[in-house]
C-alpha cells in the first residue's frame, strides 16, 4: 500500500487525469439516473400515490388503457360485489383551462369519487366535496404555476367553470400537472362536447378505470376469473404505469443511456490501467525480483485502482446531487439518496471490474528481465 500512494504522488499528472474521467464518467450515470427517476415520477407520480393494489382496464385495449377504454358502472357494481374487494371509479383525462385573472394551465383531470381511498384530500383548502361537485383540488406544480385557492377554472372550450377549493402534493401524469374533481365533474369534462350544456344525468355513466384494493394473497386464478365475469383485464398498480403516455419509452431510452455508461466505464478505467501497467513492467520486475509476491503486487496495483475509482466515483456523485440541487424543479430531476449511493456503488464495482482486466499482466511479469534475460 505504501509503495502504491507513493507511485500515486509521483504520477499524480496522470492519475489525476484518470480520476477525472472517473469524475465526469461517475457524474454522467448520476446525472441519467436522476433525469430516469425524474421523468419517471413526472410521468407516474400520480398513479404511484394511488392507495390501490390493481387497476382494473376495459378489456380489448391494448395501450393507452386510460384514454381507450371505458368502464362503466355496471362493472363498478359487480367489483364491489367480489370478496374483500374494494372498488372505486376513477378518471383521466388531459385537458386546459384558465383561471378568471387570466393564467392559462395544462392539467391532467383525475375524476375521483369524493371520500374514496383515491380522494388525495387537500394539504391546504378543503378537499373534495359531493355537495361541491364543481370544486377541483389542484397538485402543487400548478400552484407554481400561478393557481390559487379561490380561483375559478375554466375547462377549454367546454364551458365547464370550477371553483379551486384545496391544494395537494406534487403530483402528475404524463408529465402534465394533475387536478383532482369529482366523477360526475369529469364525465363533463371527459364527454362534455365544446358548445353543449349536457349535465351529468345525460351523459354515459363510464370511467377510464377502476382502482381496486385487493387482498394481499389474491390469487391469480381468482383475479383472471373475476376478470372474465365483468369483462375487465386487472393489472397489478405498478403494471399500470405502462398505461401513462411515453413512460416506456422514455424508460427504455434512458435504461439504454445507463448501460451504455457502465460498459463505458470499466473500458475506459482498464485499458487506462493496461497502459500504466505496460509503462511499469521494469518496476513491477524489479520487485518481483527483491522478493515480492505475486499477491502482494496483486494488493498494490488493486490499491491504486480503488484509490483513483472510488475517489473519482464519490465526487462524481458529489457532483450530480449538485446539478440536481442547481436545477432544481425546473426540469423532472430526481436523486434521492439511496438511488445516488446505489448508481455510485455500481459505477465503483465496474471500473474496479474493469482495473480487474490488467491483473494477469500483473501476475505474470519476469524478474529475469531487471536480471538481464531479456539482453
Amino acid at each position: 500500500m505504501f509503495l502504491a500512494l507513493l507511485e500515486l504522488r509521483a504520477a499524480r499528472g496522470r492519475f489525476l487525469l484518470m480520476g477525472s474521467v472517473v469524475v465526469l464518467v461517475a457524474a454522467l450515470v448520476g446525472i441519467v439516473s436522476g433525469f430516469t427517476t425524474g421523468l419517471g415520477d413526472d410521468t407516474v407520480s400520480a398513479l404511484r400515490r394511488l392507495p390501490a393494489t390493481h387497476v382494473a382496464f376495459a378489456s380489448g385495449a391494448a395501450s393507452d388503457q386510460f384514454a381507450r377504454g371505458l368502464v362503466d358502472d355496471r362493472t363498478l357494481a359487480g367489483w364491489d360485489r367480489e370478496p374483500d374487494t374494494d372498488a372505486t371509479p376513477l378518471g383521466v383525462a388531459l385537458t386546459r383551462g384558465t383561471t378568471g385573472r387570466g393564467v392559462e394551465v395544462d392539467l391532467a383531470a383525475f375524476g375521483v369519487a369524493p371520500g374514496a381511498f383515491t380522494d388525495p384530500g387537500a394539504d391546504d383548502g378543503a378537499p373534495l366535496d359531493a355537495a361541491r361537485p364543481d370544486g377541483i383540488v389542484v397538485s402543487r406544480q400548478l400552484v407554481n404555476e400561478g393557481v390559487r385557492v379561490g380561483d375559478t377554472l375554466a375547462v377549454d372550450r367546454l364551458g365547464i367553470t370550477l371553483e379551486v377549493v384545496g391544494t395537494t402534493g406534487r403530483s402528475s401524469y404524463g408529465h402534465v400537472p394533475v387536478a383532482y374533481v369529482t366523477t360526475d365533474t369529469w364525465r363533463r369534462v371527459r364527454f362534455t362536447v365544446p358548445g353543449a350544456e349536457g349535465l351529468p344525468a345525460d351523459l354515459p355513466a363510464q370511467y377510464s378505470a377502476l382502482a381496486l384494493r385487493l387482498p394481499a394473497d389474491a390469487d391469480g386464478t381468482a383475479l383472471a376469473a373475476a376478470d372474465g365475469r365483468h369483462g375487465t383485464a386487472t393489472v397489478p398498480l405498478e403494471d399500470a404505469f405502462a398505461a401513462a403516455p411515453g413512460y416506456d419509452g422514455e424508460r427504455l431510452t434512458m435504461t439504454s443511456i445507463q448501460t451504455f455508461l457502465f460498459l463505458i466505464a470499466p473500458l475506459v478505467v482498464g485499458a487506462f490501467f493496461a497502459v500504466w501497467t505496460v509503462q511499469r513492467t521494469p518496476e513491477l520486475a524489479l520487485l518481483r525480483a527483491m522478493g515480492a509476491s505475486r499477491r502482494r503486487l496483486l494488493g498494490h496495483t488493486l490499491a491504486q485502482a480503488a484509490v483513483v475509482v472510488v475517489a473519482g466515483t464519490a465526487a462524481g456523485g458529489a457532483l450530480a446531487s449538485a446539478v440536481g440541487l442547481l436545477v432544481g424543479e425546473q426540469v423532472p430531476f430526481s436523486l434521492p439518496a439511496t438511488t445516488l449511493a446505489a448508481t455510485m456503488g455500481a459505477v465503483a464495482a465496474v471500473g474496479l471490474a474493469g482495473s480487474a482486466l490488467t491483473l494477469r499482466r500483473v501476475t505474470t511479469v519476469d524478474p529475469m528481465t531487471m536480471l538481464g534475460a531479456a539482453r
